[in-house]
């Protein structure tokens, strides 16, 4: 991989990384998704996505079981908190994102309210020829999670 590749991995210009599909379908197993509010038609992981145009975080995630893999840049903490928001509202939202725990995104909207699974190795995203630069973690959200931390606090 040369500089150039490695500098686009590191900055928010591609924060687009598609979920490989082993991973995922090892989760859904688990959670039975029905929405991905983060998606390409190209690479949707539930039959029920939204695009980017049609911007997931404005869309109601009401009674859905959410799997998100949001674009990796500046926007990554409204993804956290629209997880969070949607399992006070009774919903479970699975948020799979790069492992940085010294953000602020982190601290207020995924620590205290999640079950945090921290990915061993690094995933090797779709198409990409080497695995990611960054380690990753799997912030899974549930109304009892929030009701869990909340009371621990």
């Amino acid at each position: 991989m040369n500089q150039q590749q490695l500098d686009l991995m590191f900055s928010s210009d591609s924060g687009e990384w598609a979920t490989p599909q082993d991973f995922y379908d090892k989760l859904d197993e688990e959670f039975h998704f029905t929405l991905d509010p983060c998606a390409t038609a190209e690479n949707a992981k539930c039959s029920k996505f939204y695009t980017k145009e049609q911007d997931g975080l404005a869309q109601d995630w009401t009674g859905e079981t959410v799997f998100c893999n949001p674009p990796y840049g500046k926007d990554v903490g409204k993804w956290a908190r629209k997880c969070r928001d949607h399992a006070m509202a009774g919903g479970i939202a699975v948020l799979l994102v790069h492992s940085r725990t010294d953000t602020r995104w982190f601290h207020d909207f995924v620590y205290h309210y999640a079950e945090l699974r921290f990915v061993k190795g690094r995933l090797k995203f779709g198409g990409a020829p080497n695995t990611a630069p960054f380690p990753s973690l799997v912030a899974v959200f549930t109304p009892d999670t929030i009701t869990r931390k909340d009371s621990a606090q």
